[in-house]
């Protein structure tokens, strides 16, 4: 599956508001990760060529950082640096409210929007910014090997 296969199987009434997130995190991640389908869903991740040892899950796989998925009853964003940065973490907690009226619908390195009229594109933006390749790949390391 390409990517733009996948956004063409977006909901209709999901598939403006994930297209705009795709852009907001398009112009604002950083240099040097690469956009591919990765479990299935549009992913930002370190490839192969900057980091040839990948995912420990999956050494095949390019390391990944941030995804994008539409899913049956909201939009999810993964950004994996948030479980493995705590200043990252309460960076976005502290800020979410600056941003929405709603509470913060969030798993582990999850952010679920259940309305997609209602996304802080700014902030998810700012969030794709905060990390680098090397910081990101610095985090990995350090928390696998812890």
């Amino acid at each position: 599956m390409t990517i733009e296969e996948y956004m063409e199987d977006v909901a209709p009434e999901q598939k403006e508001a994930f297209a705009r997130l795709m852009q907001v995190v398009d112009e604002n991640i950083p240099t040097g990760f690469t956009k591919e389908i990765q479990y299935g869903m549009p992913s930002y991740v370190v490839p192969k060529t900057r980091y040839p040892d990948g995912y420990h899950c999956d050494t095949s796989l390019s390391l990944p950082f941030f995804a994008i998925a539409a899913q049956k009853r909201h939009i999810a964003v993964y950004h994996m640096g948030l479980s493995a940065n705590e200043p990252l973490l309460s960076w976005f907690q502290a800020e979410y409210p600056k941003h929405m009226t709603t509470k913060l619908n969030m798993g582990k390195g999850c952010i679920r929007f259940t309305n997609p009229k209602k996304i802080p594109y700014k902030l998810i933006g700012e969030l794709a910014s905060k990390v680098t390749v090397d910081e990101w790949i610095h985090q990995y390391e350090t928390a696998i090997k812890n």
